[in-house]
């Protein structure tokens, strides 16, 4: 584990290099070699998370609750580090105005998506009363 987080971490320290370096003659061609490097991250992100994902879904079939949940979960999961990516590559370019939409937007698709999770705890709580 800590040798991969030492790899991504010079990885991603190279790429700053080399995006910085390439800003001087290109912008357009800097700003796709740090989105390159954030697709290359998030690659390795996935292949580390991958197990964590599948101990996750049996400890929600052990409590028996609905996979349906999980899903929305981890949708809302994905939805927050594409978000979150995509506005500090926006913010990079200097375009706040782009990048305070793409969180508000974010913010929007997670409340969206959580709303069959929203709606199962209000009945939980009115079959409790």
């Amino acid at each position: 584990m800590v040798d991969s987080c030492f790899t991504v971490s010079i990885f991603s320290v190279c790429s700053v290099i080399f995006a910085v370096l390439l800003r001087q003659y290109c912008r357009e061609q800097s700003l796709l070699a740090a989105l390159a490097a954030c697709i290359g991250i998030l690659l390795a992100v996935l292949t580390l998370v991958q197990p964590v994902i599948q101990q996750v879904r049996e400890l929600f079939e052990t409590a028996g609750i609905s996979s349906s949940y999980l899903s929305v979960v981890f949708k809302a999961a994905a939805i927050c580090f594409i978000t979150q990516i995509t506005t500090e590559i926006c913010r990079d370019s200097g375009e706040r105005a782009i990048a305070s939409a793409a969180e508000l937007w974010g913010r929007c698709a997670v409340t969206v998506i959580s709303l069959p999770i929203i709606s199962a705890l209000i009945e939980m709580i009115n079959d409790f009363l």
